[in-house]
């Protein structure tokens, strides 16, 4: 049995997965009746809500070009990567500098299973998958070593990844640990999700995350604020997806997503 073939048997399609919703949002075909049934109840309540999954999406395509345009960083460890969707990460990043090293990191079987879409990066650079989990941050630490040097900038992307780890589960933890073991001169990308601006529907998703046994969770202004202590925050700072640095194309229909984004440098 392949590592793909293996790791499509260990699916669990009786309880949805944040990942495949997440892809029955952006109108994949990686989910299952579970997850787009979840999906449609998040739907119903916030009619949104694949808005601001693209928003995200398209968060981390701008932030991922600043970071090489801005910073020179040309190493990238995305951790919660989920489905691929594209363009992934690698594209992006590897588009502008055909020699960036890309690790994703996810520890949903499914991703697994998809990883070869991951793989097909350019031939100056290198794409690698761990499987691993995000509340392992010493492991993912040990397993990426081997391919990206952790004495040059990293960017350590979180997109929509701490919303699914409380505080009391380590979120802070393992932010610290990461960060603390990136050079100067590397960044944070992190997405998260608040209820800052639309409460009542943010806290009815929440109930149905929960009904579904999926932790969520919605964080300020300033609890976002902690998780980049030590961080020099670029501009605009922590702000909704929809105004960090739109462009051309971006939606700008002026309500703003549900989800905060900022990007943090480490001197």
């Amino acid at each position: 049995m392949t590592g793909s073939e293996s790791a499509i048997s260990r699916i669990d399609t009786s309880r949805p997965h944040p990942a495949r919703v997440y892809d029955w949002f952006l109108g994949g075909k990686d989910n299952y009746p579970v997850d787009e049934e979840l999906g449609r109840q998040i739907t119903a309540m916030q009619g949104d809500a694949p808005r601001h999954a693209r928003a995200n999406r398209r968060f981390m395509e701008r932030a991922t070009r600043t970071i090489v345009a801005e910073a020179g960083i040309r190493q990238f460890l995305d951790i919660g990567s989920g489905i691929p969707t594209e363009p992934n990460l690698h594209q992006i990043a590897q588009s502008v500098v055909p020699d960036a090293r890309v690790v994703y990191v996810d520890n949903d079987p499914i991703v697994l299973a998809h990883a070869d879409a991951l793989l097909r990066g350019t031939p100056e650079g290198v794409t690698e998958y761990v499987q691993a989990d995000a509340r392992e941050p010493e492991r993912i630490l040990e397993a990426v070593g081997t391919v990206l040097d952790l004495d040059r900038p990293v960017a350590l992307s979180l997109i929509a990844l701490l919303h699914f780890i409380a505080d009391d589960d380590g979120a802070h933890e393992l932010v610290d640990t990461l960060v603390g073991a990136l050079a100067p001169g590397s960044c944070l990308v992190l997405s998260a999700m608040t209820a800052d601006f639309d409460p009542e529907n943010v806290r009815r998703g929440i109930a149905a995350y929960t009904a579904s046994g999926v932790t969520l969770v919605a964080r300020s202004h300033a609890e976002m604020g902690r998780l980049f202590k030590g961080l020099e925050i670029l501009d605009p700072g922590i702000v909704s997806l929809s105004d960090w640095r739109p462009g051309e194309e971006d939606d700008k229909r002026g309500e703003p997503v549900s989800l905060y984004g900022a990007v943090g440098l480490k001197r």
